[in-house]
């Protein structure tokens, strides 16, 4: 009987080992099927940052370049048409799908983030700087403007559209000081300081209309 019995174990351990191996191999195979998913989830969770996270964090580092000078008036006008056309680009896909994006809508948004995330950091680290210690008066009335700016773009008041226009017109009042200089010398005539005076009187009251205006990055 107890021959009987030993053997019987011996029988059914031995039968018991194929099946055994089976489900290990079979729990192993589902644990190696779902790592590509949970990797995969995993990665989204470290890259998928979602899209109005995304803008703010570019309108951050655009305020931030416009204060500390690193970013003219013209490299900011360029940024922020390009942020206004994506912003404009998402509207129009939400506007197709019930107010949501598609998968495939936010790969082309986040490539698109990409590439201006990098021509910000281009545009913030080239040669070009706006002088954020100017002596003249012209000079330290731009600065203003730009201080300004930069507040109505880090807080929100100020749209990428609105931004891009105030600093387009920034831009042009900069650029005609420039001549002005070069045509004498180095120096702005009584005539200039007052024509120059005028437009940043206009871009003043602009900059006020647009951060009160209750439209909102």
């Amino acid at each position: 009987m107890k021959i009987k019995i030993a053997f019987l174990s011996t029988a059914l351990a031995v039968f018991g080992l194929p099946m055994m191996a089976q489900t290990t191999t079979s729990a192993q195979g589902a644990a190696t099927a779902s790592t590509p998913a949970a990797s995969a989830s995993a990665a989204g969770d470290v890259t998928g940052r979602t899209i109005n996270q995304r803008k703010e964090n570019q309108q951050d580092r655009i305020a931030n370049g416009v204060q500390s000078g690193q970013l003219t008036a013209g490299e900011t006008a360029n940024l922020e048409n390009k942020e206004s056309k994506l912003n404009q680009e998402e509207h129009d896909m939400r506007k197709l799908d019930d107010g949501h994006l598609t998968g495939a809508d936010k790969a082309t948004l986040n490539q698109q983030q990409n590439q201006l995330s990098n021509q910000i950091y281009q545009d913030k680290h080239n040669e070009a700087t706006q002088n954020t210690n100017p002596t003249s008066e012209v000079g330290k009335r731009a600065e203003n403007q730009q201080d300004r700016i930069a507040q109505g773009i880090k807080s929100g008041q100020l749209t990428a559209g609105e931004t891009a226009h105030l600093e387009r017109n920034e831009a042009g009042i900069n650029n005609e000081v420039r001549n002005d200089r070069a045509a004498n010398g180095g120096k702005l005539t009584p005539q200039e300081k007052a024509q120059v005076n005028r437009q940043q009187n206009r871009e003043s009251r602009q900059i006020y209309r647009d951060k009160h205006n209750g439209r909102r990055q």
